[in-house]
């Protein structure tokens, strides 16, 4: 395995969000993550939790997909509300689906795209986006569509995309969840091989374990912070009542 580089810090300060309900009358609001205060700076941390718990919530507050309604995100001293762009250098984000981000026809298009604002000459820049392909076991699926791709290779394209940017933190959002045994074998290795430092939600509790720190979120609130055997147990208990 690469070296795996030094992680970053990220904050959380009484970091919440609250979203307002479409509604005849009186306006609603739901609490999609109540204020929560940590400091992430392990190199892998799990994200635990049922559907709707605020694991998503929580993973886009990260690069500013979602801004919080009170308190405040810092990835290295960037704060997310006010200097998005710079924190989006640093934080990549990988969606469950990876149609939601391949917006290009072909595997090669898409790395090049994500590769533009860093190789000015077309000829290298795709030469790299086929290196950096190949580099993933998916040079024989470079120019073809991205809808006749498998699941597995469509999300290892999207990584590949996302890495191509070099980012020093990836941000996963159940990358794992849409895809078949095989599949999710090939994007589980990919995702331990990396060197940046990596924060994930799942479903996947073999794949929580192997996380240096686990999260159990419920309701909008961290339940559970601490190792996986201990943070798993308590998502175990609180799942089987």
């Amino acid at each position: 395995l690469p070296p795996r580089r030094p992680p970053s810090v990220i904050r959380l300060d009484g970091a919440g969000v609250t979203v307002s309900l479409p509604a005849s009358g009186q306006a609603r609001t739901r609490v999609l993550l109540h204020p929560t205060t940590l400091e992430l700076v392990e190199q892998r941390i799990a994200v635990i939790g049922a559907n709707g718990s605020g694991k998503s919530t929580l993973l886009r507050l990260l690069n500013g997909l979602v801004l919080p309604s009170v308190g405040q995100v810092r990835v290295d001293g960037l704060d997310t509300a006010r200097q998005g762009r710079e924190v989006r250098r640093l934080v990549g984000f990988v969606f469950t689906d990876p149609l939601a981000q391949l917006v290009l026809a072909t595997p090669a298009d898409d790395v090049e795209l994500s590769l533009r604002p860093l190789v000015r000459d077309r000829t290298e820049r795709r030469a790299q986006a086929l290196q950096l392909l190949a580099g993933r076991g998916l040079a024989h699926v470079a120019d073809q569509s991205v809808y006749d791709l498998s699941g597995g290779e469509r999300q290892l394209v999207a990584l590949t995309s996302v890495l191509a940017t070099r980012p020093r933190i990836v941000v996963a959002d159940e990358p794992t969840t849409l895809l078949d045994l095989r599949n999710r074998d090939q994007v589980r290795d990919a995702l331990t091989s990396l060197e940046q430092q990596v924060v994930l939600a799942t479903h996947d509790l073999d794949l929580a374990a192997e996380a240096d720190r686990v999260l159990v979120i419920d309701g909008g609130r961290i339940l559970a912070d601490g190792g996986p055997a201990e943070a798993i147990g308590a998502y175990l208990r609180l799942v089987r009542g």
